[in-house]
């Protein structure tokens, strides 16, 4: 491994940890709003990644899919997830059960949405003006690449975890607007869930409704930039 392969690795896990930690504790924090402190007591609302690492999903698929992706092959087709330990919740100390499990649902999404916004921001002020001449010059390639994945990674975050199947966030908040007689299909989809999120994934089904919108993202990142 080449120690540029190196440094983008850690920069890569270090965004990881910081968009996972957020995504998580976000769920934690809302779900105390509403009434269920069980997240809060176990030291759940914190950006400390200790706190939510999952030795897996947060560390072994994706320091394996970066390192497999950087050789190319079909894998590399395959776009780099991750996910934390799953947060604690007791649906049944929630006040206004309906509107509890949306937004505990939808809160580690908006947290990721709201990392990506700001780096975004802080993005296309630099583009805009030229700051990134004033970054010395060994760390402005850094800095790139950290805003880049800072940005890149909280958008995919974000819509994967709006897919609706379980055992991600938009399944959730999709069970609270579907009929009871929805019910058997969604438990059906729980047990199954997640060998069919792997295989959409695989067949690229994931790439192909977030590639349009990262292209979306970065055509604007850079409308008005001078070349």
């Amino acid at each position: 491994m080449t120690s540029g392969l190196i440094a983008h690795l850690v920069i890569f896990m270090v965004v990881l940890l910081l968009a996972i930690s957020a995504h998580e504790a976000a769920h934690a924090w809302m779900s105390n709003r509403f009434g269920d402190d069980t997240a809060r007591l176990l030291g759940r609302i914190t950006l400390n990644p200790v706190a939510h690492i999952d030795p897996i999903g947060t560390l072994l698929i994706p320091i394996a899919g970066f390192v497999i992706g950087s050789m190319g092959g079909p894998i590399a087709r395959i776009p780099l997830i991750g996910w934390g330990k799953p947060t604690p919740v007791n649906p049944l100390r929630w006040r206004n059960k309906d509107l509890a499990n949306v937004m505990v649902s939808a809160a580690g999404i908006m947290a990721n949405l709201f990392i990506a916004i700001c780096a975004f921001t802080v993005f296309k002020v630099v583009l805009m003006t030229g700051a990134a001449q004033s970054i010395p010059e060994s760390l402005q390639e850094p800095v790139g690449i950290f805003l880049q994945y800072l940005l890149t990674m909280n958008i995919s975050l974000a819509v994967f975890n709006l897919l609706p199947f379980p055992p991600l966030d938009g399944s959730k908040i999709l069970e609270t607007f579907l009929p009871a007689s929805m019910q058997p299909i969604l438990a059906v989809l729980e047990q199954y869930g997640f060998i069919i999120l792997m295989l959409l994934i695989y067949i690229g089904v994931f790439s192909a409704i977030i590639n349009p919108i990262m292209t979306l993202v970065y055509y604007l990142l850079l409308l008005g930039v001078r070349q």
